[in-house]
């Protein structure tokens, strides 16, 4: 069944809303904690399940023969046409009541990302780019910061989960922080990719954000001006992914190959 990129944006749009609004209603003051996954700090709540079991629901009665690919429920094979699904993308800040988490779809067709929806639920902002359509948010065309050297960059990132990862992104930050403006970490990567789409922070990079993380906000971001990668003309992946404007793209990454921050402290 044949879309364009922004027929698929428009239908990744309403089912990106419903589930937001289901989470907004269905939130308890302390959600559940289902399970665990890489470690007993990232978590899974009832509500991530319930969240892609209803997207899964609304694609496969919209288009019944797109391939589904979900944080929590896996691959649904398909045909040329595939969902990228995160249900919940900050699920600790979900956890907490914090405001940066959101619903995640990105729309691939023939192994290309053509249409993104970002919906940072609490805070009422639907992040919204198709393959060369721009990226957009409350009908105002998004542009990322350009022309900002690293020194005053703002740049946002993220750490992991597992205590050996985390003591190098410490060490990784320890050695950023005073080359730039200042950090921010927002807890969700989907969210702080739509950030630099909108020029609220200038940078962000990460070790260990999965494509479900980044696959919409990345389209956002790179409709908007950004480029987004890996180090050393890589493309961005749970090793590293990179976003910025093109010079200061080159700045960080140039920066974090020297820190060799694609790595984990062995025996944690």
């Amino acid at each position: 069944m044949g879309a364009t990129p922004a027929e698929l944006t428009a239908l990744a749009v309403e089912i990106a809303t419903e589930a937001g609004e289901m989470l907004l209603a269905k939130r308890p003051a302390r959600p559940e904690v289902l399970e665990t996954k890489s470690s007993p700090t990232d978590v899974v709540t009832a509500l991530d399940r319930a969240a892609e079991e209803l997207i899964r629901g609304r694609i496969r009665r919209a288009r019944p023969g797109d391939a589904v690919l979900g944080e929590e429920g896996g691959v649904t094979e398909g045909g040329a046409v595939r969902w990228i699904v995160d249900p919940i993308d900050g699920t600790v800040n979900f956890l907490y009541g914090l405001p940066d988490w959101a619903v995640s779809l990105a729309v691939e067709v023939d192994g290309r990302v053509v249409a993104g929806v970002v919906n940072v639920v609490p805070r009422g902002e639907v992040f919204t780019a198709s393959l060369g359509g721009g990226a957009w948010l409350a009908g105002e065309r998004l542009r990322c910061n350009e022309g900002v050297p690293l020194s005053r960059a703002l740049v946002a990132t993220g750490f992991g989960y597992r205590p050996g990862r985390r003591a190098v992104q410490g060490e990784v930050l320890a050695k950023v922080l005073p080359e730039v403006r200042d950090i921010r970490r927002a807890g969700s990567a989907a969210a702080d990719l739509c950030a630099v789409a909108a020029g609220r922070v200038d940078a962000y990079y990460e070790r260990g954000p999965q494509y479900w993380d980044y696959a919409a906000g990345g389209l956002v971001a790179s409709e908007a001006g950004a480029r987004l990668g890996g180090l050393r003309g890589g493309p961005p992946s749970p090793e590293m992914t990179v976003c910025a404007a093109p010079g200061l793209f080159e700045e960080l990454s140039g920066l974090l190959v020297t820190l060799d921050p694609e790595r984990d402290r062995s025996g944690d």
